[in-house]
């Protein structure tokens, strides 16, 4: 994770400025972006010479005049200062509200790259790293693969202090915790693990940072990067850490004892652990009335189970069951196969495909043109290929509604993609048997799954009613009185609001 290089224990070479202009020019060589600002201070008897050293464009203008310039040329100096220097600049002199002394010449470098401003003085070997960051950010705005009707709008940007802001805005205690962590030997992207003191498990804590402590990358430009290094069964497509861009949902979480993973440079937060169950759980659920959400919860389980199921349930009914369909429904099923040169299997096989190529096609494109694609596309291919017979419109009827209900649950989508032609794969193989058999391998690689020490379902075999408050159904607020006993350490009762939004 924290790796060192060649500046590792290097420090600035001497406490003539410069000296220390000219290094720190050659480690920046043919980097025009780099400003050298020289100063010197003549209120006091003899002058005394400073330099800012600052990366055009990452910094505040306004600041560097009104807080750093201005202070350096206006303060009356004692003389022969020497040494001290530069604490009288820090502590007396200077206006910015952060300044830190350092002689580390890596802690210079990554000052001068994230938008400080560095300041050498004559006479001192030791410089000041100056917060006068000022780089252009996208404003916070709604996520918009997580919008919601009922809500708030807040969403994460790329700024990591800017997201820690705002979740310190929804959880305003003091037991809030952030460590900070370094990413990446050339990017050295600043992270942040979020977690509640009091309420955290914290074996999950301390299992996320030994599984972090292992990472060795050159960079780290978005947190995909960590949840490959980290996941557990990291060949499955089971998700084991959550991701959102929403800070209520992580604040949420957070209140249940979970853990969170900000990283510098990305909207989306990683949130472990994490549960099988959270797939089927959407951010409007706990804003809108739980009668409704309850029912819209229900019908993702179904559409899920559709989506999985419906393209092998339909190639082993017709190819190996026919005896189990109604009898006019089976002849409608071949007399619309007539002319079909194709197997069944293959029919589906084709239209699954096809399908997943005018979803990624549509998802590419901007905006409406996008949604256009996707819709008309479908039409015109499906209608298109039922009346050259090249696939049966039953065929075209049972992939629409597999893509239809797949969309319900988004965050499964990978997941559908892969069992779906491992069940269809099944059922071409054995029929119903087949898809029964390969339903339970499914199952017995969820249930013997886990997310940094915690089950992923474990929800399905708990007793008691409050381990189901929020799982097939959203239950009313004055029930869910108690935090899951898998994700916290302690069995800590809830007063009425600590409910994820996920």
């Amino acid at each position: 994770m924290n790796t060192s290089d060649s500046f590792a224990g290097a420090k600035l070479p001497s406490d003539r400025i410069e000296q220390n202009i000219r290094y720190l020019r050659d480690l920046f060589t043919d980097d025009e972006t780099l400003i050298f600002r020289r100063l010197v201070n003549e209120k006091g008897k003899q002058p005394l010479r400073f330099c800012l050293i600052y990366a055009d464009g990452m910094v505040n203008n306004r600041l560097i005049n009104q807080d750093v310039i201005r202070p350096v040329l206006e303060f009356l100096f004692k003389p022969d200062e020497g040494e001290a220097l530069i604490d009288t600049v820090q502590l007396q002199a200077m206006f910015s509200n952060d300044a830190k002394k350092t002689d580390s010449v890596e802690e210079l470098i990554q000052g001068i790259v994230y938008g400080d401003t560095v300041l050498l003085a004559e006479g001192c070997q030791q410089a000041l790293i100056l917060n006068t960051k000022g780089f252009t950010l996208r404003s916070i705005a709604e996520p918009e693969s997580e919008r919601v009707i009922c809500g708030p709008r807040e969403g994460f940007n790329e700024s990591i202090l800017t997201n820690l802001s705002l979740l310190r805005r929804k959880i305003r205690t003091q037991d809030l915790k952030f460590k900070f962590l370094t990413f990446g030997r050339r990017t050295k992207t600043k992270a942040c693990i979020c977690y509640m003191d009091s309420i955290v498990n914290h074996n999950v804590l301390t299992e996320l940072e030994r599984r972090l402590e292992k990472i060795d990358i050159d960079g780290m430009l978005d947190t995909n990067y960590i949840t490959e290094n980290i996941k557990d069964a990291s060949y499955s497509a089971v998700k084991t850490i959550g991701t959102t861009e929403r800070p209520d949902v992580v604040a949420a979480k957070l209140l249940e004892g979970r853990v969170a993973l900000i990283l510098d440079g990305t909207p989306v937060a990683l949130t472990v652990p994490y549960l099988f169950i959270e797939h089927f759980q959407a951010d409007e659920d706990y804003y809108i009335n739980y009668v409704f959400s309850s029912i819209d919860r229900v019908l993702r389980f179904v559409a899920f189970m559709l989506s999985l199921i419906s393209p092998a349930v339909y190639v082993a009914m017709v190819t190996f069951h026919q005896e189990m369909l109604p009898t006019p429904l089976l002849m409608s099923i071949f007399t619309s196969r007539q002319g079909v040169p194709f197997p069944t299997a293959l029919e589906v096989t084709m239209m699954l495909v096809v399908f997943e190529m005018l979803r990624e096609s549509g998802a590419r494109m901007p905006g409406i043109m996008g949604q256009t694609l996707s819709i008309v596309g479908a039409l015109v291919i499906g209608q298109a290929a039922v009346d050259a017979k090249i696939v049966s419109a039953p065929v075209v009827i049972v992939v629409a509604l597999t893509g239809i209900c797949g969309l319900m649950i988004t965050r499964l989508k990978g997941y559908l993609i892969i069992h779906r032609f491992f069940l269809l794969l099944c059922a071409c193989v054995l029929g119903l048997y087949g898809v029964l058999l390969g339903l339970l391998v499914l199952l017995s690689g969820l249930f013997g799954m886990t997310s940094f020490g915690i089950p992923i379902m474990p929800d399905v075999y708990t007793r008691g009613l409050q381990n189901y408050k929020d799982t097939y159904i959203r239950a009313p607020w004055w029930m869910m009185i108690k935090r899951p006993r898998f994700l916290s350490g302690n069995r800590v009762r809830q007063s009425g609001g600590g409910k994820k939004p996920q």
